[in-house]
């Protein structure tokens, strides 16, 4: 019996069940959609994570002091005076691998504009900053390194700050703003970022010379922190690793002595976030797979009670010179039937749920082609494996018994 003939007994015994052989199909219909939804979900999750940091900067280096051991008790980091302007001067002159880098002071408090104000931060920057965070001037102008100098009392600030200091759309440029009772003059207002994808504005920004904050606002002589952008991304690690011998050298720490500063990365951030992310997809593809396992089983159980009502039927064709490859054939090319037509709607169904879920929900979706490619090729093996046994059950029926079988 050639395949063509095969194939158009298996269409016919599946058009004379059509509501079961649908019902077969449901569970493969469903672990297919749920594979390829919820793993368009994960991947469309973990490209925001990486745009966003991206945005941010993906070859960021931030330095920060460490924490430290004093009488016995470990102290706040952020307590810790080991930052100075000699190690980012020092940072500026020997530094190979470094495209650009700013110390960072803040300051915390209400920001006053006429009858309005706004809680806020102030950050004492440089004037490479902007370039670090990939910060834009849209109005106006950056600070110079002249402001820096004088300590002037000048500032750039978001678009979050005009919007609520200056409220009727005038152009903040030249207007004064105050800072714990320090007037600073407005020279430009920064681009618009929105909002990063921890939830924190980006727009909620007061940008002052680094040399103002440490004179005017804190009356400090230490640095919270120093930020820094490798010359790329492959170079961060390098850069990471000659910060930390510049450092040592200038806190004249011993071989054996821990570092009183930290270095982290925006790569370590996005390898975390990465792996998160990786992980989640994960979960998500396996638990949406065991849909795939459930409409198998499905698959199976069907087949069963197939060769059950066709016993006779089997006998019949066996004793007319069908051989026994011709029956398995014969149930196996119905079990890959269901199981690829399930996956055909399946894949359709999926594509559609996440596109419900992009413009609906407005979650980020991503489908990538080999999740398609991998659900179409996991239900076909289904239909195969779960099908297998069923059709080898109703290739080996001995023809005089089948045609008995009541």
């Amino acid at each position: 019996m050639n395949g063509t003939n095969l194939f158009k007994i298996a269409l016919r015994a599946l058009a004379n069940n059509k509501l079961r052989a649908f019902l077969t199909m449901l569970g493969i219909i469903i672990g297919v959609a749920s594979v390829i939804t919820m793993l368009a979900i994960g991947q469309g999750s973990k490209r925001s994570i990486q745009a966003q940091i991206s945005e941010m900067g993906s070859n960021i280096i931030m330095i920060h002091p460490g924490g430290d051991m004093r009488g016995g008790v470990r102290q706040d980091p952020s307590a810790m005076q080991t930052l100075k302007l000699t190690d980012y001067e020092t940072l500026c002159d020997e530094t190979n691998f470094l495209a650009a880098i700013s110390p960072q002071v803040s300051s915390s408090g209400q920001l006053i504009a006429g009858n309005n104000n706004y809680p806020s931060s102030v950050s004492g920057v440089g004037t490479e900053y902007l370039e670090i965070r990939q910060l834009t001037v849209e109005s106006g102008s950056m600070f110079t390194e002249n402001d820096i100098r004088t300590s002037a009392k000048v500032c750039v600030i978001g678009t979050t700050i005009r919007d609520n200091l200056f409220p009727d759309g005038e152009d903040p440029t030249g207007r004064i703003i105050r800072v714990n009772q320090v007037p600073l003059r407005v020279v430009g207002v920064l681009k618009s970022k929105g909002y990063n994808s921890m939830g924190m504005d980006q727009d909620d920004v007061v940008l002052v010379p680094y040399s103002t904050v440490m004179k005017r606002l804190l009356a400090q002589t230490y640095l919270e922190s120093i930020f820094a952008s490798a010359l790329s991304e492959d170079m961060t690690d390098n850069a990471t690793e000659e910060i930390g011998e510049i450092l040592r050298r200038n806190h004249k720490l011993k071989a054996t002595d821990d570092d009183d500063f930290t270095i982290r990365s925006q790569q370590e951030l996005s390898s975390m976030l990465n792996s998160t992310t990786d992980l989640m997809t994960t979960l998500l593809g396996c638990v949406a797979g065991i849909s795939l396992v459930v409409g198998g089983i499905g698959i199976m159980n069907i087949m069963y009670v197939s060769v059950t009502e066709r016993t006779r039927e089997i006998g019949l064709r066996m004793s007319v010179g069908a051989r026994g490859i011709d029956i398995l054939s014969q149930f196996l090319i119905e079990a890959v039937l269901i199981s690829i037509t399930g996956g055909v709607i399946g894949i359709l169904l999926g594509c559609g749920a996440g596109w419900m879920v992009k413009n609906v929900v407005h979650w980020p979706i991503f489908i990538q082609p080999w999740s398609v490619i991998l659900s179409f090729a996991v239900c076909t093996f289904t239909g195969v494996f779960f099908g297998w046994y069923p059709a080898k059950k109703a290739a080996c029926l001995d023809p005089i018994e089948a045609i008995r079988y009541e």
